[in-house]
């Protein structure tokens, strides 16, 4: 897979369209583009209140009708996403003369080199892009990235770049704790908030963020709500229709970049204002307000929010000790039978709090574990600088040792099998892979000095070979083992090879096996 290189800016397929006529020639986009729709419109009274405007797209005999937005200074856009290569026409909606009746039409040509198209659920426990390449997500956490200034915005972008991550988890709103630089979501000011009233030059920086992040092949991890307002802004007791208002104004400027993922909550079940049913609420509405179906998920912090409802894409689990081992890890998968992202296992760092100071080995080994459970495990670094910041936090440099050892898993791992399920898992395997072709067996902080090569009987028939390398997941080497295996069955379960596997006695090493054709 070669989506993640980072040297190539891809263009957003943006064209502006003051009062369009539709004999006006098509504008030209690609599939999983944007096109975008910009109308000058009433600038009297409270445009975000009293102006509704919307358009309804038709192509290829489907109908899509995408809700617009105020942008400031007299201007309402309306962005669209086609989902494929086709050409069509749109006419605009609106209560509002000026923007009502608008015409025009597109031309979606092959998406250019590098655009999958969003993210979606496949294989019921996996995920790819819309065109069917495979998608591992691979994320790392920054919350409040976007209310930093431009530069340490430009340094982590540039840090995200040269880094093995495709999924950023970013907050929309700030955090008490972090310096703020200053551009908020509302008009007002903090505790004082017009809440009728967004900010736009706050949403423009985020939809900038975005499409950046897009243009490096990442994933935005869109986080709506969490719980360290700290009373210091208000943002996370606004009444519900706030809340509403809100989730609709972010999912009508963020729905047609095709990176976005819907996070509804960081540590849901803290945020003291809303409950289960406030949050099965604002789930519906950002379901019925994203007309291209985007990923929704929500983030827990000791109650875990019922993820076999609908509305529910994927989880997104924060538990520290799930991944400490595959059997653990592998629970919640078979509850939901929905994708599980381990977006939160504690964090490489130096605090003092127990969530914040793991080892870099030991944040390696919790991606390992989860990756054999047939999950997805995310990467967090809390390493504090002398002036308290960190990449959690407020972006900038990565500065712990487990990024490394995630870009050397993608090389060993994701771009050798792009799906792993796990295997036999009711027994003490400690496997993952594809039964019959392709096997990770993983030995954590154990050091034997040799395995007896023995796996589970599905797929597998006698005289099949297979080659097996050793891979040490902390010096980031990978050691072929010389000659074949060969296997035979050994009983009603399970088939061997009379050749062990040598080992080199020491933690944090792993087998690759794969079947010789």
């Amino acid at each position: 897979m070669s989506h993640f290189s980072r040297r190539s800016v891809l263009a957003l397929g943006t064209a502006a369209l003051a009062a369009p006529a539709f004999a006006a020639a098509a504008v030209k986009t690609e599939q999983w583009g944007m096109l975008e729709i910009a109308l000058k419109g009433p600038m009297g009274g409270n445009p975000f209140m009293d102006v509704t405007v919307s358009a309804v797209f038709e192509s290829g005999g489907k109908t899509v009708e995408v809700p617009g937005f105020y942008d400031g200074d007299g201007i309402y856009r309306i962005r669209f996403m086609p989902d494929r290569i086709v050409r069509g026409r749109w006419r605009t909606k609106s209560n509002a003369a000026e923007l009502d009746g608008k015409t025009g039409s597109f031309d979606a040509a092959p998406p250019a080199h590098g655009n999958h198209g969003p993210v979606v659920v496949a294989n019921t426990f996996h995920f790819a892009y819309s065109d069917g390449t495979p998608c591992w997500p691979l994320g790392t956490t920054s919350y409040a990235c976007i209310h930093q200034s431009d530069a340490r915005i430009a340094e982590t972008l540039k840090t995200l770049a040269a880094s093995p991550f495709n999924k950023l988890r970013v907050a929309v709103f700030p955090n008490s704790s972090t310096e703020n630089f200053g551009i908020l979501p509302f008009v007002g000011k903090p505790l004082a908030f017009d809440f009728t009233r967004f900010n736009p030059v706050f949403f423009r920086r985020l939809d900038n963020f975005v499409a950046k992040l897009m243009a490096l092949g990442i994933e935005a991890d869109v986080i709506l709500f969490h719980p360290y307002d700290g009373g210091k802004w208000g943002f996370d007791a606004m009444p519900p229709e706030v809340d509403e208002r809100y989730v609709r104004y972010l999912a009508a400027r963020l729905s047609a970049y095709r990176n976005v993922w819907w996070s509804m909550a960081n540590e849901y079940d803290q945020i003291k204002a809303k409950n289960d049913a406030s949050f099965d609420r604002l789930f519906q509405i950002v379901q019925g307000a994203d007309p291209f179906g985007h990923l929704r998920s929500i983030h827990n912090l000791f109650n875990v929010y019922d993820n076999n409802k609908p509305w529910v894409t994927h989880a997104s689990i924060q538990n520290g000790s799930a991944v400490e081992s595959d059997v653990s890890a592998v629970l919640f998968r078979d509850v939901w039978r929905k994708p599980v992202v381990y977006d939160e296992v504690k964090y490489e760092g130096n605090l003092i709090q127990r969530w914040g100071n793991l080892t870099g080995q030991e944040m390696v080994r919790r991606l390992w574990e989860g990756t054999i459970a047939g999950t997805y495990v995310g990467h967090g670094e809390s390493l504090a600088d002398e002036g308290h910041r960190m990449f959690l936090g407020e972006g900038g440099k990565l500065k712990g040792e487990s990024p490394a050892r995630f870009a050397f898993f993608r090389r060993a791992v994701i771009d050798e099998a792009p799906i792993i399920d796990p295997i036999d898992k009711w027994q003490d395997r400690h496997l993952g892979g594809v039964p019959g072709r392709y096997y990770l067996r993983y030995f954590g902080d154990t050091a034997p000095k040799r395995w007896d090569f023995m796996l589970p009987k599905e797929a597998l028939s006698d005289g099949q070979k297979f080659a097996v390398d050793v891979i040490d997941t902390w010096n980031m080497t990978i050691t072929p083992i010389d000659g074949v295996f060969t296997i035979r069955k050994a009983n009603d379960y399970e088939f061997v090879s009379d050749r062990a596997v040598e080992l080199p006695g020491k933690p944090w090493i792993a087998l690759r096996i794969r079947r010789l054709t």
